[in-house]
C-alpha cells in the first residue's frame, strides 16, 4: 500500500484533536485538511487548510474528501455514531484509510465491548469492519488505554484536587497510560506505516502505573496537603452505575465507573501484554517523567 500524503482530520479542536493536528504538522509529511463543522466557533492558525462542512451530509462531506488519502477522526463522545456519515463519504470519495475516534480501552476484550460506555464505539467498529469487507477503504483502531495527562487532569486516574482520592480495589492493579502527545505520535505513526496497520488495532502506551504509585507522587508534588485516600471496591460502583443507568441516568457519574473497569480492572486488559510502540514511534516515559506529569496537575 502506498504511503498516505493527503490527510483529513475531524475534531481538531478537541483535547485530542490539537494534539493531532500539531504533530501531522510537525512531521512534515502530510498535507492537512481539517474539516469543521459549519457554524463551528474553531479557529486554526492562518496556515492550516480549513474546510467547514455540514457534517450531517453525506455529499457534502464527499466533497470536503475529495483527493484525500485518509481521515482521521478525534470527534468527541457526542459525535461517536455520527461518524458513519464521515465513512460512507470517505467511501464515496475513495478514501483510502479511516481512523476512527476508538481511543481508549482494547474493544477486542468481551468485558469492554459490552460494556454501555462502549456501545456507539462498538457499533462504529462493526460498521467500517463491514464496508471494509465491499469497498477500497480500510481502517485501524488505536488502543491506548487510560489518557495520562486528561486522566489526571479531569481527576480520573486520582481525584486529587481536594485530595481525597479513591483507590479502585485497594489502587494495587496496574494498567497502561498514554499522554495525549503519545497518541498523536500513534497517529502519525499509523499513517506512516500503511501495510503494517491495516484492518487492524495497534496498541499503545507510555508506561505502566497503579493508583497507589500516582498517590505517592502526588504526595511527593504535594507533601503538605491533608491527604485522605480511601478505598472504594469496583463491584460496589459498578452497581450503583447499573442502578443509576436502569432509571435512565446518562449523566457522567453513571458512566466513570465503567471507565474504572475497563482501565483498572486485570480482567478488561488495561495492563497491555504487547504495544505497537516501535512501529508506531512512541517512546513512552520514564517515573521522572511520570512525576513531571503528576507535578503539573497536582497542587
Amino acid at each position: 500500500m502506498p504511503a498516505f500524503k493527503n490527510i483529513a482530520l475531524a475534531g481538531a479542536s478537541g483535547a485530542l484533536g490539537t494534539h493531532v493536528l500539531e504533530k501531522l504538522q510537525a512531521s512534515g509529511k502530510f498535507n492537512i485538511r481539517v474539516l469543521r463543522r459549519i457554524g463551528s466557533p474553531s479557529t486554526f492558525p492562518s496556515n492550516v487548510n480549513v474546510v467547514d462542512v455540514d457534517f450531517d451530509s453525506v455529499d457534502a462531506l464527499t466533497a470536503a474528501l475529495k483527493d484525500q488519502d485518509a481521515v482521521v477522526s478525534t470527534v468527541g463522545m457526542a459525535q461517536i455514531l455520527p461518524q458513519r456519515t464521515i465513512i460512507d463519504a470517505a467511501i464515496a470519495a475513495g478514501v483510502k484509510r479511516f481512523i476512527p475516534s476508538e481511543f481508549g480501552s482494547d474493544l477486542s476484550n468481551p468485558r469492554n465491548r459490552t460494556s454501555p460506555v462502549y456501545a456507539h464505539k462498538v457499533q462504529i467498529q462493526e460498521y467500517i469492519s463491514e464496508k471494509a469487507k465491499t469497498s477500497g477503504i480500510t481502517y485501524t483502531y488505536i488502543y491506548n488505554n487510560a489518557f495520562l495527562d486528561w486522566g489526571l487532569e479531569q481527576n480520573f486516574l486520582l481525584r486529587h484536587s481536594e485530595y481525597t482520592p479513591d483507590l479502585v480495589d485497594g489502587g494495587e492493579n496496574t494498567f497502561s497510560a498514554t499522554s495525549l502527545s503519545s497518541v498523536a505520535d500513534a497517529v502519525v505513526g499509523v499513517l506512516s506505516h500503511p501495510e503494517e496497520t491495516k484492518n487492524r488495532a495497534v496498541f499503545i502506551e507510555d508506561i505502566k502505573t497503579t493508583q497507589i504509585k500516582l498517590l505517592e507522587l502526588a504526595k511527593k508534588a504535594a507533601p503538605g496537603k491533608p491527604w485522605q485516600p480511601r478505598v472504594v471496591k469496583l463491584d460496589d460502583l459498578i452497581a450503583d452505575a447499573d442502578a443509576r443507568l436502569a432509571q435512565g441516568d446518562l449523566g457522567l457519574a453513571t458512566f466513570v465507573p465503567y471507565l474504572y473497569r475497563s482501565v483498572m480492572d486485570p480482567r478488561n486488559g488495561g495492563n497491555f501484554v504487547k504495544t505497537d510502540n516501535e512501529l508506531l514511534g512512541v517512546k513512552g516515559i520514564t517515573e521522572e517523567e511520570l512525576f513531571e506529569f503528576v507535578k503539573k496537575y497536582v497542587k
